[in-house]
């Protein structure tokens, strides 16, 4: 097998067409179907891992998340029809189970559902049959079967949330209540909703559905009996004649009920509060339960926004829902959308809570919803740009794994070629090629060539040519001058891909009537060909010293010129077994060759190429590859398919490593237009202004205000200084007798203390050795824990490597029971290519016509959106000084506040001054009357306050003592934590130490053995000698390290206590920090979701004088054809020429 292997890292699209295909692991983790994987994608931390698809399917039909979250389903197409359960607890998703129907005649699970307890699944198959499979999943028995309807569709099976033997079909015309029991399903209840559309349903409860219709009806089931009815929209429904919980009757009282049409029902999600449901293109409803028995109330309604980038942004809003999932916390709520979307809300938001109407948010970014048709990088930004049949034009970064720029147009993007600068764009469209530039924010037209049809487009690898296909003419125009320099003609059919020689020396193509040519590009000579007419190639690559040409089509062909002619032959032939190689690629160190198939797998083949079938085949995408690249470091592999996917690959060896370790560098220069940069500035000087004069106003005012407030403090002051002498001399009388109880007071406060001071002596003593009990508990405990640790990790690494000796025994019998399935696959697979391809031609020149007719009408459009545009800036500018006024305004409020706030401190700390000067003459009153009784008894107690004092001054010690132990012992246990934290730290860097080692003795191992070879040549052996000298060997390597000193090391101790203990200081005061930034940033938010707000309420006044313009015209175009004898004919042209709108509603419309 090939040494180089490719491992899945990033992708982006989701499947379309796959029931339940979005679900939540847990609050930050969702799992959704991609190309022919599983894809787990946590929402915050970006990763994602995958669970690849298996080998003989053709495609994923539906997904089933068992209530416990541990275990998903996987229902895949195949013969026979398979239904895969992986264990989610296991990293890389081990498959647990394979189901099968057995003997069934059964053709596909359509949709599938667990019990509560995890222990039971149920499967839906398709008709004629319509077969319900019961399963006791872990022990791969089939409990029962059921044919659960007579040929009307079911849309959804699922099971009550309280009772794992009762199931729930819906359906056309058939809502059906099973139970099983005695090893058998048997129907218990059916709904009577004959003539009724029902495509989803959910339990509310454990006796009640909620079924959705295609009319936007919701239906609420209690056993089986229909209870009420409700409008999507939300237009209260008339109560039933048969009372309240009673069922419709007659045929004709449905009909009825149901007359009133509305937008469908698609998905119905229960939550704790109640339930969620779509309600028509774009938009879910929240139900929340009521104080009535079974009413519902609608609390808030949630819309997928417009996209900005469209240039249609309502047709975003117009995208049907496929399914909801909540997460487990209830917090976020995310949905997929039948165009292959996935968006995401919060629920916690401020304009949920309110019951206002809140917008989706793209999950991660946007996708493309149709086949990919080109891919292209670029060298010196980490971008790659695709095109698609959705008229899409996306630039991806592959570093950071985000959608840089998106930019939808009026025609269909065919191909696509970054420039090596990253700055320009080359897009093929079906009546021009376009030369954009990449601006910050956009991708704009500079430059059109006429070519039309352009299915591939390459620029050369040092930027100054591109090559154009149309047809079976190849162009090559100069960047510099536009100019088409070379027309290379010599191909029967239409080429199928061109490229360029490392030295842009030669041009490579190849095309349906099985042509290879090479071409050399200053001359425009054709220097070598190969012709094989029953091939037909799809892709072509060259080898990096442009000797070998790889050719891929039916099978993979290396190609090398003959010296002696101009005739190439084929050297090497590998075959598709039973599919087509629709692209290639070439790793820049020219070890490996990737290519990819019509089955949307992917082929990693080593090179030299082998003679037998030698390659690792990965299950990438379920549509056929069209592009595969290689980025210029060899670490990414990146193919796109017709299923829409992007999929990134990492190139490794067998160990792990990159094929190149050199680390490359990015540029981050963007393009900027200069109105746009003389726009900006201006709005930054004006801004600028306008807040200096805003300072001055403050400064201003607020000298004002000091001036006031001076004034009014002056005043109170005086005021409170009157009265405090009043009160002095009311309260001098009344002073007397209260000193006598004070005094009586504080003799029971000093016996107090002492009993206090006793008391809390004895519990510092007693907590000194509990805190010394429970350090060495945790000591003995932790090291216990640690040994544990360390058995149960021996016991992981020995259980890995018996599962990698499984892995590697099932691959090998997997891959040989591919071989034989591939091979009959391949003949139909080609038939069918062949059959569109025909058809594909005559819709090619309908839709040729159609252009024509619809080019000038975008040539009017584009003037009209120009001046929308103006609008739209102008409208812009305008709201950006309404924002900064209001600001402005807020932040005056709040320095009003402040200093009335203020003023009321000040008046507290007056109030309080004034009371204890009160306080203070009681004090002084009394103290004087003390002191007088005191002198008295003076004498005799002389010798007691001695000898209390010779007592309190022992106790004080003792005190001080105990105080100095304490604080000793404190600083012993956090010298102790720093010296333990330093010895870990020491211990991870020693670790780091011996991994660089070993990895320094791997390389020089492998260094060693390369040299080795080189034993026949003594020249190149010696320059492979010394350059591994120079790798390893370093002049300080022979230098002996003197011993440290005894007082360095003290001082280094010393300086790393100092430096811990300011580290300590460092973090208290970034976690203060970090708390005022929070502060700021959700502030920040606040003001954002009122701009947001403003924003969309200028969108709509935008798209109300859009209509009354258009009405305008309209009225116009009337009254200029009711006034046909008042005119000229010169007249009549004149005023036709003048009003564009009114040729517009002449013409038909075209969709």
């Amino acid at each position: 097998m090939a040494a180089v292997v490719a491992q899945s890292s990033h992708i982006f699209g989701l499947r379309k067409g796959v029931t339940n295909n979005l679900c939540f692991l847990d609050d930050q983790t969702i799992v959704f179907p991609s190309g022919n994987n599983c894809v787990r994608y946590n929402i915050d931390q970006k990763w994602q891992k995958f669970i690849p698809g298996t080998e003989k399917s053709q495609g994923m039909q539906a997904l089933a998340l068992s209530a416990n979250r541990r275990y998903l389903a996987v229902s895949e197409r195949g013969e026979p029809p398979t239904v895969t359960v992986y264990d989610l607890t296991h990293e890389q998703g081990r498959k647990r189970k394979v189901l099968t129907a057995g003997d069934l005649p059964v053709g596909e699970f359509l949709c599938m559902a667990f019990s509560p307890d995890s222990k039971y699944l149920i499967c839906q198959s398709g008709g004629p049959k319509w077969t319900l499979v019961f399963w006791l999943w872990e022990k791969q028995k089939v409990m029962t079967t059921i044919s659960s309807s007579e040929g009307d569709p079911v849309n959804q099976v699922s099971f009550n949330p309280q009772d794992n033997t009762q199931v729930c079909v819906s359906g056309v015309g058939l809502l059906r209540l099973y139970h099983y029991g005695e090893g058998a399903l048997k129907r218990t209840n059916a709904a009577k909703v004959e003539g009724i559309a029902l495509l989803c349903h959910a339990w509310v409860s454990g006796a009640r559905v909620v079924a959705g219709t295609d009319t936007g009806r919701l239906l609420m089931i209690e056993s089986g009996e229909l209870r009420w009815e409700l409008d999507a929209g939300i237009r209260p429904v008339p109560p039933l004649e048969t009372g309240a919980s009673g069922p419709i009757d007659t045929k004709a009282e449905r009909n009825a009920a149901t007359t009133t049409t509305g937008p469908s029902v698609t998905a119905i999600l229960p939550y704790s509060k109640g339930f969620m449901c779509s309600a028509g293109p774009g938009t879910v409803c929240v139900f929340e339960n009521t104080e009535e028995k079974d009413s519902y109330r609608k609390t808030g309604e949630i819309l997928i926004p417009p996209d900005p980038c469209s240039n249609e942004p309502s047709r975003a809003q117009q995208q049907e829902v496929a399914t909801l999932s909540l997460s487990p916390g209830e917090e976020t709520l995310a949905l997929s959308t039948q165009q292959g979307q996935l968006y995401a809300i919060s629920l916690i938001s401020a304009e949920i809570s309110r019951g206002e109407q809140a917008h989706f948010e793209f999950l991660s970014s946007s996708f493309h919803s149709k086949p990919i048709t080109g891919l292209s990088i670029c060298i010196r930004k980490p971008l790659v740009a695709t095109c698609s049949l959705d008229r899409s034009v996306r630039v991806w970064n592959y570093d950071t794994n985000v959608l840089e720029l998106y930019k939808e147009f009026q025609e269909e993007a065919l191909s696509v070629s970054l420039h090596p600068s990253g700055l320009f764009l080359l897009v093929g469209f079906t009546d021009k090629l376009r030369m954009m530039n990449l601006l910050i924010d956009d991708i704009r037209t500079f430059k059109e060539f006429t070519v039309r049809g352009c299915r591939e487009c390459v620029f050369s690898h040092g930027g100054h040519l591109f090559a154009a296909i149309n047809g079976n003419v190849i162009h090559i125009y100069s960047v510099t001058t536009f100019d088409n320099i070379l027309t290379l003609k010599g191909h029967n059919g239409k080429v199928q891909a061109v490229a360029w020689s490392a030295d842009d020396g030669r041009l490579v193509s190849c095309g349906a009537d099985g042509a290879v040519y090479e071409w050399n590009v200053f001359s425009g000579k054709r220097e070598s060909e190969s012709v094989l007419k029953s091939c037909v190639y799809t892709g072509v690559a060259v080898s990096s010293d442009a000797r070998t040409i790889f050719a891929a089509g039916t099978s993979l062909k290396e190609i090398q010129d003959c010296q002696a002619s101009v005739c190439a032959r084929v050297l090497r032939e590998v075959p598709g077994d039973d599919v087509t190689y629709t692209a290639l690629a070439v790793s820049r160190s020219g070890k490996v060759i990737f290519t990819g198939t019509s089955s949307g797998t992917l082929r990693v083949i080593k090179y030299p190429l082998p003679l037998q079938k030698d390659w690792i085949e990965y299950q990438a995408h379920c549509g056929p590859v069209t592009k595969v690249l290689v980025t210029f470091d060899d670490q990414l592999l990146l193919t796109a398919s017709g299923d829409g996917s992007l999929l990134v690959w990492r190139i490794v060896d067998k160990e792990g490593r990159g094929l190149r370790d050199k680390e490359v560098h990015y540029t981050e220069e963007i393009l900027v237009t200069k109105t746009d940069l003389e726009e900006k500035n201006q709005n930054m000087q004006e801004l600028k202004t306008r807040v200096e004069e805003l300072q001055m106003e403050k400064e201003y005012q607020l000298r004002l205000c000091d001036i006031s407030y001076n004034d009014k403090i002056k005043e109170l002051s005086e005021t409170f200084i009157r009265e405090i002498e009043s009160l002095k001399t009311e309260n001098q009388c009344s002073n007397s007798q209260k000193l006598l109880l004070e005094y009586a007071k504080s003799a029971e406060l000093q016996q107090q203390k002492q009993a206090m001071e006793e008391e809390y002596e004895r519990r510092l003593g007693a907590a000194e050795q509990s805190g010394a009990r429970a350090l060495e508990e945790l000591t003995l405990s932790f090291q216990a824990k640690l040994h544990d640790k360390t058995q149960q990790l021996g016991q992981c690494q020995d259980e890995a490597r018996q599962q990698r000796r499984e892995f590697e025994e099932d691959k090998r019998q997997t891959e040989e029971d591919a071989d034989q399935e591939i091979q009959g696959l391949r003949l139909r697979y080609e038939k069918r290519l062949y059959g569109e391809k025909e058809t594909n031609l005559t819709l090619r020149g309908e839709t040729g016509i159609m252009k024509k007719q619809l080019g000038s009408l975008q040539r009017e459009l584009e003037e009209r959106c120009g001046d929308i545009e103006r609008l739209k800036k102008e409208a812009t500018r305008l709201h950006g000084v309404i924002r900064s006024l209001e600001k402005d305004i807020l932040g005056l409020k709040k320095v009003i506040a402040e200093r009335v706030e203020t003023i009321r401190d000040k008046e507290k700390v007056i109030g309080e001054q004034t009371k204890k000067n009160q306080e203070l003459e009681k004090l002084k009153y009394s103290q004087n009357y003390t002191l007088e009784e005191l002198k008295k008894n003076i004498a005799p107690r002389d010798h007691a306050i001695a000898g209390m004092k010779e007592q309190i001054q022992e106790m004080e010690a003792e005190l001080e003592h105990f105080h100095q132990k304490n604080t000793q012992l404190e600083l012993r246990v956090d010298d102790l934590k720093l010296k333990l934290r330093a010895t870990g730290q020491e211990r991870n860097m020693e670790m780091q130490r011996v991994k660089q080692s070993e990895a320094t003795v791997r390389r020089f191992k492998v260094d060693l053995h390369r040299c080795a070879a080189l034993l026949q040549e003594p020249k190149q052996l010696k320059a492979a000698v010394q350059e591994m000298y120079g790798c390893y060997v370093r002049p300080s390597d022979g230098v002996e390290i003197a011993g440290v000193d005894a007082d360095i090391q003290r001082e280094h101790v010393r300086q790393q206590d100092h430096l811990e203990k300011t580290v300590g200081s460092l973090k208290t005061q970034l976690a203060k920090d970090s708390e005022l930034q929070r502060q700021k940033n959700v502030k920040l938010m606040r003001e954002n979701v009122s701009l947001i707000q403003e924003i969309n309420k200028l969108r709509q006044e935008l798209r109300t004088a859009r209509a009354q313009i258009h009405d305008h015209h309209i009225r116009t175009a009337v009254a200029a054809r009711n006034k046909p004898n008042r005119r000229s004919p010169d007249e009549h042209r004149a005023v036709a020429g003048t009003s564009p709108d009114a040729e517009i509603t002449r013409r038909p419309s075209i969709t």
